[in-house]
C-alpha cells in the first residue's frame, strides 16, 4: 500500500463505534472553539516521508488533532512539544497550526491510536484495531532508525509491534532497548498538560531525550 492508499482508507476507517461516536460528537463542547469545524477523522501522521525519528505518541486529543487534523497540534501537548522539536533543529518552525508551511527535518509524528478516545483512554480492542494502521504506516518509513515512544501505551503498542514482550522492556522515562538492524526504541513520559504543567516531565527533561534520539537517529 502507498502512502495515498493509506490515507485514503485511514481516514474512513469506522471500525470502533465508540472512537466515532466520541470523535464525531465533541465539536462546539468547548468554548474556546465553539462554531470551528473539526477534522473529526483519524488522524494521519505528519512530517518527513524519509525520517529517521519517529515520535509515537497516545492518540489524538479531543480538541487539537481531533479539531486540526495534524499530529499534536491545537492543543497543550503541541504547544510544549514543537518548540522543542525547533530548538533541537527538527522543525523548521516552534509552532504547528493548520495549512501553514511546517517542516519537520528527518522526523515524523504518528501515535498509537488515531481516533480521540474520551478520556484519552482507548481500550485495549480499539488498540489491537489500529495496529493495522500502525504497521501500514510505520513500513511506508523504510529509513526510520529511532522510535521514541510518548507514554506507556504508546511504547507497549510499538513493543506489541515489533513482537516484543512488556515484562522485558519495562517503561520508564528515559528507557532505550535496541532494536534488530541496529535501530533503537526510546521512551519518555507523554508531552500531556497533566505531566508538563505538573512538572513531571519538563522542558529539560524531554529535550535530553529528544537530542539522543536525534543522535541515534544520526540527524
Amino acid at each position: 500500500m502507498d502512502r495515498e492508499a493509506f490515507l485514503e482508507s485511514l481516514v474512513a476507517c469506522r471500525l470502533c463505534p465508540r472512537l466515532v461516536a466520541w470523535r464525531e460528537g465533541v465539536a462546539g463542547k468547548k468554548r474556546a472553539f465553539r462554531g470551528e469545524a473539526y477534522w473529526a477523522r483519524p488522524v494521519p501522521g505528519f512530517g518527513d516521508p524519509k525520517a529517521r525519528l519517529v515520535l509515537f505518541g497516545l492518540a489524538p486529543g479531543a480538541h487539537g488533532s481531533n479539531r486540526t487534523g495534524r499530529p499534536f497540534t491545537g492543543d497543550a501537548s503541541g504547544a510544549f512539544l514543537y518548540p522543542l522539536l525547533y530548538e533541537a533543529g527538527l522543525s523548521s518552525k516552534p509552532e504547528s497550526r493548520p495549512g501553514d508551511d511546517l517542516r519537520l527535518y528527518g522526523v515524523y509524528l504518528t501515535a498509537a491510536v488515531r481516533c480521540a478516545p474520551p478520556q484519552n483512554k482507548p481500550t485495549r480492542e480499539e488498540l489491537r484495531a489500529c495496529a493495522r494502521w500502525t504497521e501500514v504506516e510505520l513500513g511506508l518509513l523504510p529509513e526510520a532508525r529511532v522510535y521514541l515512544a510518548l507514554g506507556r501505551v504508546a511504547l507497549e503498542a510499538l513493543l506489541a509491534h515489533f513482537g516484543l514482550k512488556k515484562a522485558q522492556h519495562p517503561f520508564f522515562h528515559g528507557a532505550h532497548y535496541p532494536l534488530p538492524e541496529g535501530r533503537h526504541l526510546l521512551a519518555s513520559y507523554h508531552v500531556s498538560r497533566q505531566n508538563t504543567q505538573t512538572g513531571r516531565l519538563t522542558r529539560e527533561m524531554f529535550l535530553e531525550v529528544l537530542l539522543k534520539a536525534k543522535a541515534l537517529a544520526g540527524l
